[in-house]
């Protein structure tokens, strides 16, 4: 076969010895001596996808994005068979975080996966449904459920802990391999929802996160300011029940979730402290109820003292709040 004039054949032993030595300095970080021995294969072998597929892996994990979408490029160009190729897919996080909306949907559409609206618009999907997603996995990870808007962005609807530096409603470009998968189980059926390495923040959120310590006397009471923050349009969440501590091993695995019907669910693998509140702790369903709850609220400051005095106002005999604060 001959490609660019010249005959196809099977990459060099120099080819593959700077490719191999590439990724094991990628493994260790070292993203500037493995652009110079990828840069290198594909001097060697230009005719091979393989070529500027590494090259534009490299430069998705720098996020350096006009480099990884010109080597995309050159990838998908030298593709024998397009469908389902993780060329395509790389291609299209490239082109979603530059926001380039038609190359992205060409992208979406040669892998495989039907984006619906016009070539021109950003995509703002609902067929993709929910998914979980792990911010900052680098640092101090957390997995947070979130609505899909396309296949490379989550739109987060959890109020992730200050820690991770994210906020409720904001945009993040994951990566396409799931790293762990979370299940949930209601009415007799058991889902399961993929998990996503976050790689960078898409947008903002201008929403801030508040931790305030509630005084419960029930999960109704609790439920009652969930609601009433949804209402609002914007989000409250009890940490003292939502928040489970899970080993990096755990957490990239198949784990149960009490999102769904609520029911208690035994997990060996989660790490935090039954019975006591806040993040380090985790009071699921069944569990003896602690009036005492740590909860994040996401909302603007002119409105979040409002919302707790209002749930107040509505059972005084049952609720209290103090300790409000600005986390992130």
């Amino acid at each position: 076969m001959r490609i660019f004039g010249r005959v196809r054949q099977r990459p060099s032993t120099d080819w593959r010895l700077a490719t191999n030595r590439a990724f094991a300095l990628m493994d260790d970080g070292r993203y500037e001596d493995a652009g110079a021995l990828l840069t290198r294969a594909a001097d060697l072998e230009p005719w091979l996808s393989e070529s500027w597929f590494n090259l534009a892996l490299l430069h998705k994990f720098r996020h350096d994005w006009e480099q990884a979408r010109a080597a995309g490029l050159r990838a998908v160009a030298l593709l024998e068979k397009s469908a389902g190729a993780p060329d395509w897919w790389n291609l299209g996080i490239a082109a979603t975080a530059l926001q380039d909306w038609p190359l992205a949907r060409r992208a979406w559409a040669a892998y495989g996966v039907e984006v619906p609206g016009e070539v021109s618009e950003e995509p703002q999907s609902t067929r993709l449904g929910g998914a979980a997603v792990r911010l900052s996995p680098e640092g101090e990870s957390e997995v947070v459920w979130g609505r899909r808007l396309d296949p490379a962005r989550i739109e987060v609807r959890n109020i992730p802990l200050p820690s991770s530096g994210r906020r409720w409603g904001e945009v993040v470009l994951h990566d396409g391999v799931p790293n762990g998968e979370r299940t949930t189980a209601a009415n007799g059926w058991t889902s399961v929802f993929p998990v996503f390495d976050e790689i960078e923040l898409w947008a903002p959120s201008a929403v801030p996160t508040w931790v305030v310590l509630l005084g419960a006397a029930s999960p109704r009471d609790r439920d009652a300011l969930e609601r009433l923050a949804a209402d609002a349009g914007y989000a409250a969440e009890d940490w003292s029940s939502s928040v489970r501590l899970l080993c990096r091993s755990c957490s990239e695995s198949r784990m149960p979730s009490e999102e769904g019907d609520g029911q208690a669910q035994h997990d060996p693998h989660d790490h935090s402290l039954p019975g006591r509140p806040g993040p380090l702790g985790h009071t699921g369903a069944g569990t003896l109820w602690s009036p005492e709850r740590e909860c994040g609220i996401a909302a603007p400051a002119p409105l979040v003292r409002g919302l707790l005095d209002s749930w107040v106002a509505d059972s005084p005999d049952t609720r209290e709040w103090r300790d409000l604060e600005e986390v992130c």
